[in-house]
């Protein structure tokens, strides 16, 4: 007796919106990646990234590669922006008491590991690698709830929350730097057309509704207008997705950015993102002096002490002192103990890391470079974040954990799985 296909399309989307879903998946396009690329038939992997499909005449005959870092990323990022619209209007953004630590926290957790990375670089000489100094600065939302959805069983789900915010801005400052400083020949022409086509779709997904064919036009619209004008295409993405409204109209029962989470996130997770990491994280680890050379690169040294100290030390530090010197607290139930692992986690710096080791050099040496560090920086990260989540869940609460005078409400589960998705 055969499935239902409807109960199965249900179980495939069950499936894809659960956290630790998105992190395997790039976890495996990753190792494909990998090894296809540093196997004897590494010239067709090269090969099949290189391959040019699409219309000349729209200046739209890209490589795969670059469909899938300027096409297939611009999808993920669109699921960021209706989430960071959500968080905005009526989640964790919406109070700034509630949110002041996780953004500053974010914050923190850019500016030191840029300026470690400046210094690193600097010191070894190698002052034109200061271009990369934004490629430790952000942290892979999916790899990083993942791993504190397996592992982070026993700890208050004030934690999601709290690293979901954090992430949340973390890629939001990530958009702006890529718009602001990864920009070349900026057309403004082009540009302006892209944002009065981003108006079009904000009116047009408020006033016809979800279910308009003329969304997914005006999208496309925008995402080429976006290309042709020197902006990383991506930002058209978030542009989008923060066009959407985040409480419910026309008595509707769930609001849009929820709906378009609920059905997209599913292809960004199982399309979008892996095939992202397969054409990203191919580097042959032969060139530049093999691996050894390559993870003694200014670059990557400067892309690993980044992910692995500055987003760390950034993260707690900021957190600490402003719940020291200022009236702003970590939420309930949380410690300063419990950002230990969430700091560790901060440094899986996956999607957007690799797409702007992408933008930042014309040498293939320390692209290579700052890719391998990546990849074992994020990895390091990934283990000791999750070492330290079970450690932390083993160990004994206060009943004031983050020290604001009142008793914690008990807000531990036994896992930290969830997404807006699964209640639609």
């Amino acid at each position: 007796m055969t499935d239902n296909p409807t109960t199965v399309r249900a179980r495939i989307k069950r499936w894809s919106a659960l956290e630790t879903t998105s992190g395997t998946l790039l976890l495996v396009a990753a190792a494909v990646a990998l090894t296809w690329a540093n196997s004897p038939w590494s010239e067709s992997y090269a090969a099949l990234g290189a391959l040019r499909v699409g219309p000349a005449a729209l200046h739209l005959d890209l490589s795969l590669a670059t469909w899938a870092a300027d096409g297939l990323l611009a999808i993920f990022f669109f699921v960021v922006g209706v989430e960071l619209k959500q968080e905005l209007v009526t989640g964790g953004l919406r109070d700034p008491k509630r949110a002041g630590v996780p953004i500053l926290a974010a914050i923190g957790g850019m500016i030191l590991p840029a300026v470690i990375f400046l210094v690193v670089v600097t010191l070894a000489g190698d002052g034109g690698a200061r271009h990369g100094w934004a490629i430790p600065t952000a942290t892979d939302i999916a790899f990083a709830l993942g791993v504190l959805a397996v592992f982070g069983r026993g700890l208050p789900v004030a934690l999601r929350l709290f690293l979901l915010t954090l992430a949340v801005v973390d890629d939001l400052l990530a958009i702006i730097v890529i718009a602001a400083f990864y920009t070349a020949d900026l057309q403004i022409g082009y540009l302006l057309g892209a944002l009065a086509s981003a108006a079009l779709f904000a009116a047009a997904v408020r006033v016809l509704g979800v279910r308009s064919l003329l969304l997914p036009v005006l999208a496309i619209i925008t995402w080429v207008l976006m290309h042709e004008s020197g902006v990383h295409a991506t930002v058209a993405g978030v542009v989008l997705g923060l066009s959407v409204p985040a409480r419910p109209v026309l008595r509707e029962k769930i609001a849009r950015t929820a709906y378009f989470e609920h059905k997209v996130r599913p292809f960004s997770t199982v399309v979008a993102l892996p095939l992202f990491a397969f054409f990203s994280a191919g580097v042959v680890l032969s060139e530049g002096g093999g691996l050894a050379g390559a993870l003694s690169h200014p670059v990557a040294l400067a892309v690993g002490a980044g992910l692995l100290i500055g987003k760390l030390v950034g993260v707690l530090g900021v957190t600490a002192l402003v719940t020291k010197v200022s009236p702003l607290r970590l939420p309930p139930s949380i410690g300063l103990r419990d950002l230990l692992p969430i700091g560790l986690l901060t440094g899986i710096g996956f999607t957007v890391s690799l797409l702007i080791a992408e933008l930042s050099f014309a040498d293939p040496d320390r692209t290579a470079a700052g890719k391998i560090a990546i990849l074992a920086a994020s990895g390091i990260a990934a283990i000791a974040g999750a070492v330290m989540l079970r450690w932390d869940a083993r160990r004994a609460r206060d009943a004031d954990m983050n020290r604001d005078g009142l008793p914690d409400e008990d807000q531990v589960e036994e896992s930290l799985e969830g997404s807006p998705s699964e209640q639609i």
